[in-house]
């Protein structure tokens, strides 16, 4: 393999890489056992940190490879504890990411892409358009960077941030088994949840993955006309061919799939579009997150009243379908879904 690429990552290397490099440079094999832990187990980000091995190699590897972790732009704490993270990248490409915690567990929302080519109508990370996919590196090191920051465990991920995370799956999924890992942050594959807007090739992919991670779809409407208005990068996934591919999921996996639905007052509140959400979900496994849609101040979109959420509730509720109404977090700070940027806005700089 030789060593000499002086711009990988050393956190990307497996363990066999480890072994191959150490023996390269003339270290005892036990050696690469310790990177590994340093790197995977421990999440170090400097080789000063690596404090059993020796200074000399500590100094060799620092020369050969870089930590490419993420520098923070800007942090912002939400009344509720949440706090928000914009992170930049070494090539100046910056996401937010969301660090969540709730009594003794810490939830993160991360980005997949920089930015999201699929234009919702409702989501300001649309309208900047798409800038590049992250690698699953990065997606991981967003997890990491809020761990450091709360001293914590992270509990649950959520691919929820900027991006559409079927249209970078490969890299997703790396990140997932990394995160999943148990030699690694060891997070339960039910504590990982992907939400799509309904991407249907890579609902199919997902279904076939061995691990049991968690499915959610941006819904927001089941009906067509709206949905095609409020969601346009989906268009060519209707909704019957994306219920069927959900049906197949189902019955592929046995696991049940979330929908989100964020209110939208006078778009997708309507009775007839409470209606066909019921006919979309009743008498299927699944599970309905409502939202009351996050204001925007670049978008006309208002949120629906909060009555107008609860009575959707209970009309799915009486057919059997699951539903919680989702708290927002961090909507103070821009941090709530549908608000998140690649910028900094002026007040935060």
């Amino acid at each position: 393999m030789g060593y000499t690429n002086h711009s990988r990552d050393i956190r990307t290397f497996d363990l066999e890489e480890l072994q191959e490099l150490v023996k390269e440079l003339g270290q005892p094999a036990f050696r690469a056992k310790q990177l590994f832990e340093w790197l995977h187990v421990k999440n170090v980000c400097s080789f000063d940190e690596m404090t059993n091995l020796p200074a000399a190699l500590r100094e060799k590897l620092a020369e050969e490879f870089p930590f490419n972790t993420p520098v923070e732009l800007v942090r912002q704490v939400s009344k509720d504890g949440s706090r928000k993270y914009l992170l930049q990248f070494s090539d100046g490409v910056s996401v937010e990411t969301v660090g969540m915690p709730n009594r003794n567990k810490l939830a993160v929302c991360i980005s997949t892409q920089a930015g999201c080519g699929m234009g919702c109508a409702f989501c300001a990370t649309g309208f900047a358009g798409l800038t590049r996919s992250l690698t699953a590196q990065e997606m991981v090191d967003q997890v990491l960077h809020v761990a450091r920051d709360f001293g914590e465990r992270v509990t649950s991920v959520v691919f929820m941030g900027q991006g559409e995370p079927f249209a970078n799956f490969d890299a997703t999924v790396q990140a997932l088994r990394i995160l999943n890992d148990p030699q690694g942050l060891a997070i339960g594959a039910r504590h990982l949840t992907v939400s799509t807007s309904g991407v249907i090739p890579g609902i199919r992919r997902f279904a076939e993955l061995p691990e049991q991670f968690t499915l959610a779809i941006s819904l927001h409407s089941a009906i067509q006309s709206t949905r095609n208005q409020l969601m346009p990068g989906v268009k060519k996934y209707t909704l019957l061919r994306l219920h069927e591919a959900i049906q197949d999921y189902v019955e592929k996996t046995g696991r049940r799939p979330t929908y989100e639905y964020a209110m939208i007052e006078g778009v997708n509140d309507t009775n007839p579009e409470m209606e066909a959400l019921v006919d979309f979900c009743a008498g299927t496994l699944c599970h309905v997150n409502l939202i009351q849609l996050n204001d925007v101040s670049t978008s006309i979109l208002k949120p629906s009243p909060i009555e107008k959420v609860e009575s959707l509730q209970k009309r799915l509720t009486m057919h059997g379908v699951e539903t919680t109404i989702r708290s927002s977090r961090g909507s103070d700070i821009d941090a709530a879904c549908g608000q998140l940027k690649q910028r900094q806005s002026a007040s935060s700089k």
